[in-house]
């Protein structure tokens, strides 16, 4: 397999050669409207006082410039799908050079009472999601921040398999994702689904045969117009009964097109991704899942979601200008067409939710399989329940500089806890993120960044960060007794990998170290399993009273009056700590 890196520079000059193609095409598109127009007038000035023929002219005209706008709006959507193939491809050549901080950071589902995802920097400026997310439907993003946030255990290696097959899938990914970022509307999904459960028709039933016969008797009396076989009054009087049937219903009109007009574009490309999703083959079981569910029906949902794009978009063309009115007097077509949409949302309104549904599944699991091809060297882990809960050789995080990281091995057993401790800026907070990582991710079916990795699943839960609440009138201490008591009660009904860092920060030193000793001790008699980082060495001695604790740490060396790191996660205990040294290093103290 090629490099991604190549891979997106081939994309690139593939869709440049076809989108400089299509700008050719759109020229001459252009080039012939324009000599249509000129044509038809010239041809009225030529025939100026001959009104059978001007009125062919005019009509021939119609039809003609109706067929290149058709044409030259289909050019259009060509052009503007290459353009965002290229865009897509772009960054994702900018994202493996880490230059993501542009993409839409997720700071929306921040959540500081979530079991992680506030502590390990999964949303927000710099975050994961950030990272990983390349949604292009508002709807997949929040799919896709429920699966990072969603915290199960279940079917891991069937996520794996969807993941590992969608990668392989790079280019129907890409064109699923660029059909999906060219779709503008008001409405979210939820709201259109929302107002088509609740619509409440009103176009009568009569209107489906009248306005057949009205139309044909309207084409009756123009062509004896036309042969001077009957007085203009007569048609004029016919256009005014149409126009007066179409106006009993008029308001009713009006606000139905009001809607449907911001819901047309969400309907047209909703259509095309469903069929992306039909025409593709799928083999692993969620997938073809979520594949065959949009198929096993009488007509395919593509089919009928472009069928209702269409009554959608006839209905936004009987209100041009002059034309609509004109149209609607002798055909009764927006009455008509609102009929049709009644009668459509009725049959397929309970459909509707699903079919965006499967939509919005493969828009975030675009994502999963964009990050999955992007790291080809990263490895799936082993799912097993007879391993060690993590078991890691040379885990990373998949936010640092490969170029520059320092990976580490880990092994930790079920209801062993590990005690690490450091001087500042050693590893160690960024060690237990990158832990935390590797669970979520592995829950996710992801792969992680290691070089091979084992894994018996299990959820995480977390107290990194937290915060006083000035809004809450809520100390800082106070806020994290709230925390821990959510972690106790959290692990008394379900297995969790638990990590902590820097617990009861909010009181003093001698109070933190027996309070910090108790939990400690309670999270052992509980069976569980995880890590807690410190940097007080008195609670390390846990460790020789209690079989489950083992103690860890990150070091820190001076050597020539400068401070170094080695960011290697060692056995045993810390003893060089940094703190006065770099107070005076910063000219601090002295």
């Amino acid at each position: 397999m090629n490099k991604p890196s190549e891979f997106y520079k081939q994309q690139i000059k593939i869709y440049t050669e076809e989108l400089q193609n299509l700008k050719r095409k759109l020229a001459i598109s252009s080039s012939i409207r324009l000599l249509v127009f000129l044509l038809a007038c010239f041809g009225v000035y030529f025939f100026f006082g001959n009104v059978k023929v001007i009125i062919a002219i005019i009509f021939i005209a119609i039809i003609t410039f109706i067929y290149l706008v058709t044409k030259h709006s289909a050019l259009q959507y060509e052009r503007d799908l290459r353009k965002a193939l290229i865009a897509q491809n772009e960054t994702e050549l900018e994202v493996l050079n880490r230059a993501f901080h542009h993409l839409p950071s997720g700071e929306r589902y921040l959540n500081p009472n979530h079991f992680y995802s506030q502590d390990i920097d999964l949303f927000g400026r710099g975050s994961f999601f950030q990272y990983l997310n390349r949604t292009a439907l508002e709807s997949g993003s929040d799919y896709l921040a429920e699966i990072f946030t969603e915290n199960k255990v279940d079917a891991i290696p069937e996520k794996q398999k969807a993941i590992q097959e969608i990668a392989e899938k790079a280019e129907w990914r890409q064109r699923f994702s660029s059909i999906a970022s060219l779709v503008k509307t008001e409405a979210s999904v939820t709201d259109v689904t929302s107002w088509l459960k609740d619509y409440k028709a009103f176009a009568p039933k009569w209107i489906k045969p009248v306005s057949f016969v009205f139309t044909i008797v309207s084409v009756g009396f123009f062509v004896l117009n036309y042969l001077d076989l009957l007085s203009g009054y007569v048609t004029a009087g016919w256009f005014l009964l149409g126009f007066v049937l179409t106006g009993i219903y008029g308001k009713k009109i009006n606000e139905l097109s009001s809607r449907t007009s911001k819901l047309q574009s969400i309907f047209d490309q909703f259509h095309k991704l469903i069929l992306e999703i039909e025409d593709e083959e799928f083999t692993s079981e969620i997938l073809s899942k979520k594949r065959n569910s949009v198929i096993e029906t009488d007509t395919k949902a593509s089919t009928t979601l472009k069928k209702f794009s269409r009554y959608l978009d006839v209905l936004e063309q009987g209100n041009i200008m002059l034309f609509g009115p004109i149209i609607n007097g002798f055909t009764l077509r927006n009455l008509h067409q609102c009929y049709h949409i009644e009668e459509w949302i009725n049959a397929h309104k309970a459909s509707v939710p699903h079919w965006f549904e499967v939509i919005t599944f493969f828009d975030a699991y675009n994502s999963l399989g964009n990050f999955a091809f992007n790291h080809p060297h990263y490895v799936f882990p082993e799912i097993n329940d007879r391993v060690p809960v993590l078991k890691v050789n040379g885990a990373g995080h998949p936010l640092l500089d490969e170029s520059v990281m320092v990976r580490n091995d880990i092994l930790i057993n079920s209801e062993e806890f590990f005690i690490v401790t450091g001087a500042n800026m050693a590893g160690k907070s960024t060690f237990l993120r990158t832990v935390s990582l590797q669970i979520v991710m592995g829950n996710m079916g992801l792969p992680v960044s290691a070089e091979k990795a084992e894994y018996n699943p299990i959820k995480l839960i977390t107290s990194m960060r937290t915060t006083d609440s000035l809004t809450d009138d809520e100390s800082y201490f106070f806020s994290e007794l709230k925390r821990l008591k959510f972690i106790v009660d959290e692990i008394k009904t379900d297995r969790y990998f638990i990590i902590l860092d820097e617990i009861l920060k909010g009181t003093n030193s001698t109070d933190k170290a027996i309070g910090s000793r108790k939990f400690v001790e309670k999270l052992v008699a509980s069976n569980s399993t995880g890590i807690i980082a410190t940097h007080d060495l008195s609670l390390c001695a846990a460790a020789d009273e209690l079989s489950e604790v083992k103690n860890y740490f990150f070091d820190a060396r001076i050597e020539n009056d400068e401070l170094f790191f080695d960011y290697t996660f060692k056995p045993g205990i810390c003893q060089n700590m940094n703190a006065s040294f770099l107070l005076k290093k910063m000219e601090i103290v002295d």
